[in-house]
């Protein structure tokens, strides 16, 4: 990547809130320049003083807003229709009916699996995601090949984006004796352990878990486990997984990706929430609609870490999907009712890692001098409005570079 410095001028930065009657009812904003050097910002001034007679080039960021670049924390790039011919899902039974399917569909995806895995990062580049987090099939099915052609994608994206590998059981970490597999997935790269179901798909809580755990540490790496189990055997696996995350000393560490046993008996969930916190445990969701309806208000108040994902784009999983993180925090902000001025800013901060231009107090905490210079420009006033409506996306900043969309000069 080339790290030369520049001006970037024109910069529309979030400077604080409006209010009227002790009310917050907008957002201030301010014109800026962003020296940016190596990757970072390394120092901002207004766009009405003098820059400095450096000689540095110009670029022009048209009074765009500037927002923290989005982060896709669950998505499956390995397996996906995306950019080939349209199909829709085929019904079967279940999960299982699912896991029987992909025997024989995942073989013949190997021959795209890296094409359609690259256009499906340049999709989310597009939409603002400068970090994906990606499950990989491992299985009796495919082996290690689904990892390797989602590596080889993610190469191609090297110097535009950063990623994390979660090595992913889907057919069962001990249902489809893949422990081995897994193993061998992380001495190919892979970052995180993942697991699916312990209860439901390898019927044996503590066997899965403990076994899941023990890779982790071994081979110190992190944890993202599907757990889709509602009810009291949801409840019931998370508070096991809390007590392995205690013992092993994995604190910060731990993800689990949907945890829909939340969407239960308040009071279970409120418990466990309070444990998840207290653990550095995280939640990934997709933010579900219909009969299902995450309390994820109630989680972020507790403490919990809630990040936003799009799960599949358009595979034998899903035919929906956009790759869109503001979409998703839209949706989120729509499903909960935030739609006053600083909820809607701060529902940025799900799709962020919980950075956001303004904090509580309505001061700005980002950018700052010493950030990366991973961003967004955007055509909103603010960001409350990019949430609610969507903003289209400009440019893409990934280590000071634009990475996608373009910029004019200065």
């Amino acid at each position: 990547m080339n790290h030369s410095a520049y001006w970037l001028v024109n910069v529309r930065l979030e400077s604080g809130y409006r209010y009227e009657e002790g009310e917050i009812t907008g957002t201030e904003t301010d014109m800026c320049s962003i020296r940016i050097e190596n990757g970072r910002m390394t120092a901002i001034a207004s766009a009405a003083d003098s820059l400095p007679g450096d000689g540095l080039p110009l670029r022009n960021a048209g009074g765009l807003l500037m927002l923290p670049a989005f982060r896709e924390m669950h998505i499956h790039i390995d397996k996906t229709y995306y950019s080939g011919p349209w199909k829709a899902v085929k019904p079967v039974t279940g999960i299982f009916g699912r896991i029987e399917e992909e025997r024989e569909l995942l073989p013949k995806l190997l021959p795209t699996a890296q094409e359609r895995a690259e256009n499906m990062l340049a999709l989310l580049l597009g939409y603002g995601s400068t970090h994906v987090r990606t499950h990989c099939n491992v299985d009796p099915v495919v082996g290690l090949r689904n990892l390797e052609a989602a590596m080889r994608a993610l190469q191609t994206y090297s110097g535009k984006l950063t990623s994390e590998v979660v090595a992913f059981p889907q057919h069962g970490l001990l249902r489809s004796d893949a422990v081995q597999l897994v193993r061998e997935a992380m001495r190919h790269g892979a970052t995180h352990v993942g697991a699916v179901d312990p209860a439901t798909v390898d019927e044996n809580i503590e066997k899965s878990l403990q076994t899941m755990m023990d890779i982790a540490v071994q081979t110190d790496a992190g944890v993202d486990i599907h757990i889709h189990d509602r009810g009291e055997t949801g409840i019931r696996t998370m508070h096991r997984l809390a007590d392995l995350t205690q013992q092993a000393g994995w604190q910060g560490r731990v993800t689990v990706s949907h945890a829909f046993g939340f969407a239960g008996e308040a009071g279970a969930a409120a418990e466990l929430a309070e444990r998840f916190a207290g653990l550095g445990i995280s939640v990934t969701s997709t933010v579900p609609i219909g009969s299902l309806i995450m309390p994820i208000p109630m989680m972020r108040a507790k403490g919990v870490r809630v990040e936003l994902g799009n799960d599949s784009i358009t595979d034998h999983w899903s035919p929906f999907g956009t790759g869109d993180c503001l979409e998703k925090a839209g949706r989120l902000a729509e499903l909960y009712r935030f739609v006053d001025e600083r909820s809607l800013g701060e529902a940025l901060g799900f799709i962020t890692g919980g950075v956001t231009p303004l904090d509580a107090e309505g001061k700005r905490v980002w950018p700052a001098a010493g950030d990366a210079a991973d961003a967004v420009l955007v055509q909103a006033s603010c960001s409350a409005e990019a949430v609610a409506r969507r903003a289209k996306r400009v440019a893409v900043l990934f280590g000071g570079e634009v990475v996608s969309g373009a910029l004019d000069a200065g």
